[in-house]
């Protein structure tokens, strides 16, 4: 038996998708625990790609998934996830997928006032996708957002739209200069879709724990990464929930003491989509190398990642902030073909070596990122399938992050299928 948090370590874009589906194979549930479709996992199956944002990866698995009281879910793109799934022959019925009724629904004004919000700021602009998520969570926080419960009594829900409206209406006129949002509309709107969601909806944290009380095994999936947390990122260049483990267990509704280990995974180098500090970042040949063989380009919005070296401050800070018990190692068969590697250990500042993630910006906007520097290897590892057959310098890497970052390497993606992994440790 066994119960595991999967989180980002960086920024995101780690790989979480396919390491998610990869465990699911011994997992009975899956569970999102925060978030919305402002994240995109990317699966390889038998050659065939399957990207999804809010249903979590291991539906390929034919396993029961969960979307939990965390996210934040946009009914019209979930539907759109559902049917997009369906087509290509996955099941997505409600006997595989569960959506709880506590999470909170993201409205078309959401999305509007995210868009507008942006605009307004102009050169100052956060780089959020402007798909209504931080707007959502702001309802949450204030107590007057719309949750999925609220789809089953039409009352209910025409009640809550029309007095949410007389705010965002008063806002987008006369604060963002745009045209009101029709009453009547949003709530037909609503209703549509709540007809065709409503057999998905249940309360979920009853189901998850019944399930672990059974002694089935559970995987709890996380969007983004580390440093992108609400409170521990590189605020406000952040996205608008908690990505730590720590949040698994609220935004599932589960108790600490049911998690059995979390699992933390490890671009071998890092990227970041958007705005925002990033110490390792490279605008050199690596870099380019890094972007291109890597086809580092966002799921959900298509955008390029900038890219650097692998930055033990960042992993080291993201070790700490969940505890981590294990690394999965993502995207090494990117490397291949560098000459040498470098790996980020500190940051100096004004004559200074800073060691530990600083939360001050013009720190990180205006440090210099201070690397070791180690052999590369030419060989293509993506055949590799055990540690063992990997290129010696690419288990000198390996080891060296196990040592810096003080846990050990228990997995290792070769590829972007999900044949392409080395598995050392099996967690189940």
């Amino acid at each position: 038996m066994g119960n595991y948090v999967i989180v980002g370590t960086q920024w995101g874009d780690e790989g979480k998708g396919k390491i998610v589906d990869l465990l699911s194979e011994h997992a009975d549930y899956v569970v999102r625990f925060q978030g919305g479709n402002n994240a995109g996992h990317t699966m390889v199956v038998d050659g065939e790609k399957f990207i999804s944002h809010l249903v979590p990866s291991g539906i390929l698995q034919k396993k029961k998934c969960y979307i939990g009281n965390g996210v934040v879910v946009d009914p019209e793109v979930l539907l759109e996830e559902i049917a997009y799934l369906g087509g290509k022959g996955v099941d997505v019925s409600p006997e595989y997928l569960r959506l709880s009724d506590r999470a909170q629904v993201i409205m078309p004004y959401h999305k509007r006032i995210d868009h507008a919000r942006e605009l307004k700021k102009g050169d100052g602009k956060i780089g959020t996708t402007g798909r209504g998520i931080g707007p959502c969570y702001e309802d949450k926080a204030s107590r007057v957002g719309i949750r999925f419960l609220d789809f089953l009594n039409a009352d209910v829900l025409r009640a809550k739209v029309t007095e949410a409206l007389q705010e965002k209406n008063f806002l987008l006129e006369n604060y963002f200069g745009e045209e009101p949002e029709d009453v009547e509309k949003t709530i037909a709107y609503c209703l549509k879709l709540a007809e065709e969601l409503k057999p998905y909806i249940t309360d979920s944290s009853v189901e998850i724990n019944k399930g672990m009380d059974n002694g089935l095994n559970v995987v709890f999936e996380g969007a983004q990464g580390t440093h992108l947390d609400i409170d521990h990122g590189t605020y406000p260049f952040v996205t608008s929930s908690n990505t730590v483990s720590g949040n698994a267990c609220c935004g599932a509704g589960v108790g600490p003491g049911k998690i059995t280990g979390v699992l933390g995974i490890v671009k071998a180098y890092t990227t970041r989509v958007g705005a925002g500090p990033f110490p390792s970042e490279l605008f050199d040949e690596a870099g380019a190398y890094m972007q291109e063989k890597g086809v580092e380009f966002g799921a959900t919005t298509g955008r390029r990642r900038r890219c650097g070296w692998l930055d033990m401050v960042v992993l080291r800070n993201a070790a700490r902030l969940n505890g981590l018990t294990g690394i999965v190692l993502t995207k090494l068969d990117v490397l291949g073909g560098l000459k040498e590697l470098k790996i980020c250990t500190g940051y100096e500042y004004k004559g200074e070596i800073v060691t530990d993630f600083a939360a001050d910006l013009e720190l990180l906007d205006n440090c210099t990122q201070v690397c070791e520097t180690l052999p590369g290897w030419d060989e293509d590892i993506t055949g590799v399938r055990s540690y063992e057959d990997l290129p010696e310098n690419a288990k000198t890497y390996i080891k060296r992050i196990e040592e810096l970052a003080g846990t050990p390497v228990d997995v290792i993606s070769v590829g972007p299928g999900r044949e392409e992994t080395i598995v050392m440790k099996n967690h189940f």
